[in-house]
């Protein structure tokens, strides 16, 4: 080390063991990523402060009726406790609307009772427990010669396509029936007495039946439950 003349050396020795570290500046890109940290843990903390004020004041139960609404806008209607049996299901559609797969009134309903087995006055006395339930009775005999003793189970309910609604009405009115459809073009059903009938369901059980028949299938939702 070289020292200025004049100067005496030891005014200007460095003594000791530990020097002064310089450290480096600190840059400007250090500062952005600290303040974007800084802005982004604000924002998630004001999202979630959000969220929490829609569950505690309940837009979000808004937002599931409107999810379980059926496509017209109104809610699925459960059949009615106590509605007359072989009364439409509440919420069905109209007979009188045109729909061949409405269910209609018993009342409007004209049942063909025919008798396929052995038993002697059997279509008479189903003619009768079917006039009680409000149904209109037709024709009332044998079976024709193509369903006579050829109708093993209880019953085979036959109705045409302006029929459809009528015959599912008539067939909840017994259980294991077969419901076949033919090409007749009024509205009428036929009744035909199988071998393994008995009798016809109780009021309580044909309203179950028919509520069962004429439930709409569940359409699954898009996005959570109901």
């Amino acid at each position: 080390m070289l020292t200025p003349r004049g100067l005496k050396g030891k005014q200007y020795r460095v003594t000791g063991n530990t020097y002064p570290r310089l450290g480096r500046p600190p840059k400007k890109s250090r500062k952005v990523v600290a303040t974007l940290a800084g802005l982004l843990a604000l924002a998630l903390v004001a999202l979630g402060g959000v969220q929490l004020y829609d569950i505690f004041t309940g837009r979000n139960k808004n937002a599931s009726a409107q999810a379980c609404a059926t496509p017209s806008g109104k809610a699925l209607a459960a059949p009615t406790p106590g509605a007359a049996p072989g009364a439409p299901a509440a919420g069905a559609p109209a007979a009188g609307q045109g729909d061949p797969n409405a269910v209609p009134q018993p009342t409007a309903v004209t049942v063909n009772i025919y008798n396929a087995t052995t038993k002697a006055g059997l279509a008479g006395r189903t003619a009768e427990e079917f006039k009680k339930r409000g149904f209109v009775i037709g024709k009332v005999g044998n079976a024709p010669a193509e369903l006579d003793k050829k109708v093993p189970g209880t019953a085979q309910v036959i109705a045409g396509p302006t029929g459809a609604g009528a015959g599912t009405l008539v067939g909840s009115q017994i259980a294991g029936a077969a419901v076949t459809a033919d090409a007749r073009t009024d509205a009428s059903v036929d009744f035909v007495i199988g071998d393994s009938y008995n009798a016809l369901l109780d009021e309580t059980q044909a309203a179950a039946a028919l509520a069962l028949a004429t439930k709409p299938s569940p359409t699954p939702a898009a996005t959570g439950s109901c």
